[in-house]
Parts: C-alpha cells; structure tokens; sequence
C-alpha cells in the first residue's frame, strides 16, 4: 500500500481528513501544516499520495506539486471554482464540501493506479545467486534420480510444492534437499 502524508494549514482539518481516511483502513504516514513539512516527510518514503487543499500556509499546491519526489501523487482537495482551473492539467481532485465515500473511493483509485504503475515498471523477478541456483539444481537432480522425473517434472514439482505452502523456490527446494537425503 502507498504512503499518504495530509497537508492543511488548519491543523483540525488535517486531523479530520487523517481520521477519515484511518476509519476506511488507509495508513496515514505523515500530517503536516506546511508544504515545507510535507516535502519533508516525502523525502523519507518511497512514494505514495499527497492529500492538500488549495492554498497552504508557505505555497499553493502547484508550487508543491513542482518540488514532490518521484513517486508521488496528489489530490487536492478544493471549491469548484479553483477544481475548474485545475482540470487537465493531472492532478486528481475531490471538491468541496467533501465526502467521506468521494475521498475514500478517490484514494483507493488512486492506490490501485499506483500499485498497477508499480507492477508495470518492475515486471522481472530478482536474479538468483549463483548458490540459490545450485540449491535449485541440486533438488531437481535428487528428484530425477530418486523419482524417476524428467528436469521439466521435477522443477514443476518444486515450483507446486512452493505454491502449496506459500514459500519461495529456493526454499522448497532446501527442503526437498533436507527431507529427500535421510
């Protein structure tokens, strides 16, 4: 799940966003009072979803916009009459008065678009070591002897067996190891 840090200048505001969003499960990272504050906070995470209004105490929210980390995305929260100057311009948005389902439905989109972006840019699983692959190896060798399998069957066995008990390859394969050399 993607970090959220609430930026208002009225701190009650910030608060009763926080709670809103912590009522509907969300993890509130970080409440802030200024921009300055905020970018901060940013700087200490991975990225994630600003919540703002429109004018903060030390810059408006484009200036904030501007100086965000990679890996952020806001949602301002506003009148109308300053949403209208906004549109197109990517920034996502709720009106005011807002709404607890409007804010919470928001969120969740926006975290779904976040997680979906995140699986898009890092499709590759992690390089085995050189170790791991010998592990790997070695438990699909015994298998093939012990059971008569053929590479392909015996991989495909450690590859069920990791799914069933919810561990990685190279694990599985420790254990075949383990088990199969008594």
């Amino acid at each position: 799940m993607s970090s959220l840090v609430v930026v208002f200048p009225k701190p009650e505001d910030a608060k009763r966003i926080r709670d809103v969003c912590v009522r509907h499960g969300f993890d509130v990272d970080a409440v802030c009072t200024t921009a300055a504050g905020a970018l901060s906070e940013m700087n200490n995470l991975d990225g994630g979803i600003v919540i703002c209004g429109y004018r903060l105490s030390d810059m408006f929210f484009t200036e904030l916009r501007e100086c965000m980390p990679a890996g952020f995305e806001m949602l301002l929260i506003a009148s109308n009459r300053v949403l209208s100057s906004v549109e197109g311009s990517g920034i996502m948005a709720v009106s005011m008065p807002l709404s607890a389902f409007e804010l919470v439905n928001t969120l969740s989109m926006m975290q779904r678009k976040a997680v979906r972006r995140r699986r898009r840019e890092n499709p590759r699983p992690k390089a085995r070591s050189r170790e791991e692959q010998e592990i790997i190896d070695n438990a699909k060798a015994l298998l093939m002897e012990r059971n008569h399998m053929t590479e392909s069957e015996a991989h495909r066995y450690i590859q069920k067996c990791s799914m069933d008990n919810g561990t990685n390859l190279v694990e599985t394969a420790q254990m075949v190891l383990t088990l199969m050399s008594c």
